[in-house]
């Protein structure tokens, strides 16, 4: 009998530590074959961030690096200039990317830093209790915003890759979700497309992940996809803002 699905070699056997109904696995897996079918495990680094992905490190084959919260790109920076023929990436929460790690994952972008960033948006602090997050929607129900997130005293949500596109430096940002098997499967494309780039020399490579948080957002697992679809993707929406290749070629 011939095998039809089978755990990637870049993926280790071991137990999960995520909450039930997290898609952190899913996205771990996505990473995994892509490193797998490029050929590149024996040359990738990972940078493992502070968070619920603290621990990232036990999940994959390649060479794993823990990082300070927030400081993934600053690592990841400074390994792929010592090793410039090796594929880096990073693997960050919203709170790990977008609040303590904002000038790290700016500037990254702005020098056009030649790493992959996968930058998981579940729009609220996970490993922490569920405070709100620099990505938690307006009106959003948090810890930290029992009342609802309010705009005028806590401001307007961070787009990133909105925001990280109109950078010069950065060379690809798709949004993708994990909701859906359709969704899944273009975020498995757009995230072997941010490793492949990097392979060619090409870079800031950023793909945001739109993710569920069931335990800390208070659903199932089923009600937690629902609520992404439903309240996440119109804020967040998905696709591809910006691939300098394509630009490049017309």
């Amino acid at each position: 009998m011939s095998v039809v699905f089978e755990r990637p070699k870049s993926l280790e056997d071991v137990p999960t530590h995520y909450c039930p109904g997290c898609t952190h696995g899913i996205i771990h897996r996505l990473i995994a074959e892509s490193i797998d079918e490029l050929g590149i495990v024996g040359k990738t680094v990972g940078i493992a961030p502070v968070g619920c992905a603290v621990m990232a490190y036990d999940y994959f084959t390649c060479d794993m690096i823990e990082a300070a919260h927030g400081r993934a790109p600053a690592v990841a920076t400074g390994v792929k200039r010592a090793l410039p023929g090796h594929c880096v990436f990073t693997y960050q929460g919203d709170g790990d990317l977008a609040a303590i790690g904002t000038a790290e994952t700016v500037h990254s972008a702005a020098r056009g830093e030649k790493i992959t960033i996968i930058f998981v948006n579940n729009a609220i602090y996970g490993m922490t209790g569920g405070q709100m997050a620099p990505t938690s929607l307006p009106g959003q129900v948090t810890q930290t915003s029992p009342y609802g997130r309010n705009v005028e005293t806590a401001g307007y949500p961070v787009r990133v890759c909105e925001l990280l596109s109109t950078l010069d430096g950065t060379y690809f940002a798709q949004r993708v979700a994990v909701d859906s098997v359709k969704n899944v499967r273009e975020a498995k494309k757009a995230i072997k497309k941010a490793f492949q780039n990097q392979v060619d020399g090409h870079g800031l490579n950023i793909v945001e992940v739109l993710s569920t948080c069931p335990t800390n957002w208070g659903l199932t697992p089923s009600k937690a996809l629902d609520w992404l679809k439903e309240n996440m993707i119109p804020y967040y929406p998905l696709g591809v803002y910006k691939d300098a290749g394509k630009k490049a070629e017309v």
